[in-house]
């Protein structure tokens, strides 16, 4: 079974991809996703959010949703909006956010290689979002939203995608947040042989975000498996939807922390504790830290740079020396008493995408005490913790820029 396989796409027909294009389904409130459907019949938001269509009052986990899923699926076939391709191609996909650029390819990755660790995972999933990911592609049996994959940069692959990316692309769309998105369709059977033992030479993808849409395929495939007596292997549901970046064009933002309080502590016995473990200083402008064991803290109006001792910073745990690991172990837990970020609510999380601005916003509004930027994960920090066979913290990683749903769709 090959690590990655072509697929006859189902994607926007000539022209409708600016109509079609949508954010990811889990980036947005249900109230924004609203919103952005409003004078767009054909979102593909219809399909990722169908509850969109629905009351505000349906629960958006109720069957209805998902077979109003599975209607706004099979209207946007009907009327042509969506066409699926006669032959198995790859699908060349290049984003662009301002001065950066990352090239990569939409591909059908192996399920097989997922569930035997060669396509390599570093969070744990929810179990009720993973379940939503299972309703949704067993009501539309089809995957619609793409894993984004990394594979350790080959400069043979690099090249090969670089000459599919040449001549007018079949789409070429600016969206809402001014990212550029284009895809060209690699058809020729050569070329995607030639793709196709490329990657199987590789050791390892790894899953650097949609760990939910993974582990939903991967079980919608053993049931799929379990219930065909003529199974083969060479079934559509042996594999997922993902788009492939190599590592090196992939950029990681911070992800940065505000907290609810202060542990019962005023902010000068709040700074003496942070003093005891950090060295502290003051500064008249925001701190946006630029390496390992730098932090910026905002508190009462006041931007203070955090640098960690290195004899702190354990170097050979690919999991502890993480700056996200670092907060935790020495701030968050011992002096502010959050021991697990994945379920106490007096800790919240801003994608760096926003900017420090937005970090002083919450904690100036009186509802936060305190914010935390930190120093972004990097892909080799997050490659050497899936080849661990490790777990990140909880919003270690935030991608810019975004993939869209929509594009490139894959039917089982």
């Amino acid at each position: 079974m090959s690590l990655i396989r072509a697929f006859p796409g189902l994607r926007p027909a000539t022209g409708r991809a600016e109509e079609v294009a949508a954010p990811p389904y889990d980036v947005m409130s249900d109230l924004e996703a609203r919103e952005m459907v409003e004078g767009r019949p054909w979102s593909f938001l219809h399909i990722s959010r169908p509850e969109v269509d629905l009351p505000v009052s349906v629960d958006p986990y109720s069957p209805e949703v998902y077979s109003k899923a599975a209607e706004n699926l099979a209207a946007m076939r009907s009327e042509g909006v969506l066409i699926q391709d006669s032959s198995d191609c790859y699908y060349v996909y290049r984003l662009t956010m301002g001065a950066h650029t990352q090239l990569g390819v939409v591909a059908a990755a192996s399920v097989d290689a997922y569930d035997n660790g060669r396509i390599k995972r570093h969070e744990l999933t929810r179990p009720a979002k993973e379940q939503d990911r299972v309703k949704q592609i067993s009501a539309l049996n089809a995957q619609t939203g793409p894993v984004f994959l990394v594979y350790p940069s080959d400069d043979r692959i690099d090249d090969l995608l670089s000459s599919a990316a040449e001549g007018d692309p079949a789409v070429d769309i600016a969206a809402a947040d001014s990212v550029r998105h284009q895809i060209w369709v690699l058809s020729d059977k050569t070329r995607i042989t030639a793709l196709t033992l490329l990657f199987d030479e590789l050791p390892a993808l790894y899953v650097a975000d949609g760990h939910h849409r993974s582990a939903a395929a991967s079980r919608v495939a053993a049931e799929r498996k379990s219930a065909n007596p003529q199974h083969t292997g060479e079934e559509p549901y042996n594999y997922f939807l993902s788009v492939i970046f190599p590592h090196k064009q992939t950029r990681i933002l911070d992800y940065n922390r505000i907290v609810r309080d202060l542990n019962g502590m005023s902010a000068p016995q709040f700074l003496q504790a942070v003093r005891d473990r950090f060295q502290v200083e003051a500064a008249d402008q925001p701190i946006k830290p630029e390496q390992t064991g730098h932090f910026g803290m905002y508190l009462d109006g006041t931007w203070y740079q955090l640098v960690l001792a290195d004899a702190r910073i354990p170097s050979l745990d690919p999991v502890a020396s993480l700056d996200v690991s670092l907060l935790a172990n020495e701030l968050l837990d011992p002096v502010l008493g959050i021991t697990d970020q994945r379920t106490d609510s007096r800790i919240d999380f801003v994608g760096g995408i926003r900017g420090l601005k937005a970090l002083e916003q919450r904690v100036d509004s009186g509802e936060w005490a305190v914010a935390f930027a930190l120093y972004p994960t990097t892909m080799n920090a997050l490659m050497a913790v899936a080849d661990a066979g490790q777990i990140m913290p909880p919003k270690s990683t935030w991608f810019e820029p975004k993939l869209a749903d929509g594009l490139v769709s894959h039917l089982l």
